[in-house]
């Protein structure tokens, strides 16, 4: 896929990008300065290598923001496109004004609060930041980048270096601040993945039924939703395996808010129908949503 070699002036200052961009800015910084730096917790990424690295030296934390994030901002550059690297320039270099001219006290001491609501304000930000169309912390993309040159996956990649910095957490500043800080990264990641994808995160349902007609007009006309059918055969039990049947095999893209509506009408129907539920990661293309109006 090619770069796009312009920058769209238009996407980067649109209301909506500013809006969320500012608003996860000024989240991060909250749960940096309310709860996470105070305490030496970390949450991973670049920001814990920044709050690693505020505890070995004077340098303030929003020099270093800035030090550890340019590797990040050159490769997504090169690799995402102009438009996300500025996007991201301006979120990383308003995050580390906020840093430094923003003073927030100390919200509370007790470890475990600091711990979930400094992840919880962290993993806000970043959400926010992404849904403007930028980050606030380059790991993914330096994951990204060192999986082209090894056999690792990003994922793996970025769970080494979360642990190497989580361990040097618990060096620098005791296990116990190590253990605090994997509970930190946990929340943020949970609450980021929440902000990103909404409570409407896809969710792939197959649903196995001798009453596939009915399923079909139920969830087509009931609920709907798009599905899709393969032809296949049901039965084939350890009992009875000479015994099998002709099915329609429905697979439908639903919200894990409509699972369990869908799995008590489909069980009305059907009290023996077989469910299984796949996460997917990404929708594209057909009807995922009934229109504006529908009900």
């Amino acid at each position: 896929m090619a770069l796009s070699k312009k920058i769209n002036w238009k996407s980067v200052f649109s209301l909506k990008s500013i809006t969320y961009t500012v608003l996860g800015v000024f989240l991060a910084v909250v749960g940096l300065q309310g709860f996470m730096v105070p305490n030496n917790f970390l949450d991973g990424g670049v920001t814990g290598i920044s709050i690693l690295v505020k505890g070995f030296s004077d340098i303030h934390i929003s020099w270093l923001l800035i030090f550890f994030n340019l590797p990040f901002l050159i490769i997504g550059y090169s690799k995402i496109g102009q438009t996300f690297s500025l996007k991201a320039l301006i979120a990383v270099i308003l995050l580390a004004l906020g840093m430094y001219f923003i003073e927030i006290p100390p919200v509370t001491e007790d470890k475990v609060l600091i711990a979930v609501f400094g992840g919880f304000f962290i993993g806000l930000g970043i959400g926010f930041v992404i849904r403007g169309g930028g980050v606030i912390d380059g790991l993914e993309v330096i994951g990204y980048y060192t999986q082209k040159k090894s056999g690792f996956t990003s994922g793996e990649i970025i769970l080494v270096m979360n642990t190497l910095i989580i361990l040097g957490a618990a060096y620098k500043f005791g296990i116990e601040t190590g253990m605090y800080s994997i509970l930190v990264y946990f929340t943020a990641m949970k609450t980021s993945d929440y902000v990103v994808d909404g409570f409407e995160e896809y969710t792939a349902m197959t649903i196995i039924s001798k009453d596939f007609d009915q399923i079909k007009g139920l969830i087509v006309n009931e609920f709907g939703k798009a599905i899709s059918v393969y032809k296949g055969e049901r039965g084939y039990l350890p009992t009875s395996f000479d015994v099998k049947a002709d099915v329609d095999i429905i697979m439908t893209i639903v919200t894990r808010l409509e699972i369990h509506r869908i799995k008590e009408a489909v069980t009305e129907i059907d009290p023996k129908a077989f469910f299984y539920i796949q996460s997917i990661k990404e929708v594209k293309g057909g009807l995922i949503k009934r229109k504006s109006g529908q009900h």
